[in-house]
């Protein structure tokens, strides 16, 4: 089973979002995805409850249960776990990073996230440094605050994902809903960016050095 973790060191930077929409992907890509919602705010588990689907399963669980519920996952048929995290956890930060065979880490094109990065290294060294790319989430349409913010990470040293995910309607419509933009209006830019996006962390996840990291479905 393959883990992506999506970490961040503040709130509003579209963690729960984007892995909701990466999830809805998987699945439409034909796999069997969990997604692990270690946020005490439930967000992800909530948008399960609105959805009334099976796919792709949520659960919430503590920090200190990762480890059992990814084994459990492994073991029902998952081939994709999602790891979704709070803001301003470390140790949940860690834990997740620890886990996965690749990190996702959104931020929002503004100085406030960019002064995070240097915490979200940290957070991946103590993880014994996994693959890792991030991602520049919920950019305005107009201007290039996005190429500006790509360069700032790739200055701090970061691998950057090629793919911006824009500050559209369609995200939040949808989740109301328990939806992803995809679902929402499969046609729209922001299902373009997010199928754009998922094909990027698959290819990604299985080039990982990590792959030691991924959980057997064995018993």
């Amino acid at each position: 089973m393959h883990v992506l973790a999506i970490i961040g060191q503040k709130g509003g930077s579209g963690k729960t979002t984007t892995a909701l929409g990466v999830a809805v992907e998987a699945c439409l890509a034909g796999r069997s995805v969990a997604v692990i919602d270690l946020d005490p705010q439930t967000t992800a588990a909530n948008w399960s409850d609105r959805r009334g689907k099976e796919a792709p399963a949520v659960v919430s669980c503590q920090v200190s249960r990762l480890g059992q519920v990814l084994e459990a996952a492994a073991k029902g048929g998952a081939d994709l776990a999602i790891i979704d995290t709070p803001g301003k956890s470390t140790d949940a930060l860690i834990a997740a990073s620890k886990a996965a065979g690749f990190v996702l880490m959104p931020i929002q094109p503004q100085l406030y996230d960019i002064e995070t990065l240097g915490s979200l290294k940290d957070v991946l060294t103590l993880a014994g440094n996994p693959p890792a790319a991030v991602l520049v989430n919920r950019a305005p349409v107009q201007g290039k605050r996005h190429i500006e913010t790509q360069e700032a990470a790739t200055a701090q040293g970061f691998a950057v994902c090629p793919v911006v995910i824009f500050a559209r309607a369609a995200h939040g419509d949808a989740g109301n809903i328990g939806q992803s933009a995809t679902e929402l209006d499969a046609k729209g830019k922001a299902a373009q960016e997010m199928a754009e996006l998922y094909s990027y962390i698959a290819i990604a996840m299985k080039e990982g050095r990590h792959e030691e990291k991924h959980i057997s479905r064995r018993a």
